[in-house]
């Protein structure tokens, strides 16, 4: 939002209206899925983590359970279709290269609820990393179109699984950049993302802007890479 003109949005209250909600995360026995799966479960969300495989879910889920040590809520674990259904809310946190795929196959199990996407087309080689040319213009577009009865926003796309893992953290320094269509799940979705000590949920605007925020992890990567960093974002004079 542009400084100086006395319209900012509220920054939502954290917590507001989700305390309640089952987080499902697809993908979650992954870097970023599990980072985020143990960060909101000791924040008190109740999280289910998906995978192909129900087994490797659950050990996933007896390993972050551990690194809890108490705090929070439980975590489960099942394959994806499962966590799918059980949810009220699910993050999409799985590679790329199945993205399409998974979500056309769990259409009915996401119908009417809200689909939170954070999944970055990016390949590598020998220059680092880059952003991928996705035909829908984004992946949270791609699962827009795959998913007409969900709810998609787009989310925690530059949040370090390293620091969301890392216990000795209290909190995680960076602001979420929140983009879809409906302010009211837009809203809910920053709620959930201000559970996590140190983040902010910021809303910054429509689905078809999505795509210019999944390419800015390649810059992140090529930062990180460059000063030995975790690097995030804030969002200044919001």
């Amino acid at each position: 939002m542009a400084a100086g003109t006395g319209n900012s949005a509220p920054i939502p209250e954290r917590g507001a209206d989700v305390a309640e909600l089952v987080v499902g995360i697809l993908g979650g026995t992954g870097p970023q899925g599990k980072g985020l799966a143990y960060r909101l479960a000791v924040a008190g969300q109740q999280v289910l983590v998906g995978s192909r495989i129900s087994g490797r879910a659950e050990a996933t889920a007896t390993e972050l359970n551990a690194l809890r040590d108490g705090a929070g809520s439980e975590i489960s674990g099942a394959d994806n279709g499962t966590v799918a259904a059980k949810s009220d809310l699910v993050i999409v946190a799985v590679p790329w290269e199945g993205h399409d795929a998974l979500l056309e196959s769990l259409r009915d199990q996401l119908a009417g609820k809200v689909v939170v996407d954070c999944v970055n087309p990016l390949g590598f080689d020998k220059q680092g990393a880059y952003a991928i040319a996705v035909p829908e213009g984004s992946a949270a577009q791609q699962a827009a179109a795959l998913l007409p009865q969900s709810q998609v926003t787009a989310a925690f796309h530059h949040v370090s699984a390293v620091l969301l893992m890392d216990p000795a953290v209290a909190a995680v320094d960076t602001d979420v950049l929140v983009l879809g269509d409906d302010r009211a799940t837009t809203d809910l979705v920053a709620a959930l993302a201000g559970r996590i000590p140190g983040i902010r949920g910021i809303y910054a605007g429509r689905l078809r802007n999505a795509h210019q925020v999944e390419a800015l992890t390649a810059n992140l990567i090529s930062i990180n890479r460059r000063y030995t960093a975790h690097a995030g974002i804030r969002v200044t004079d919001v």
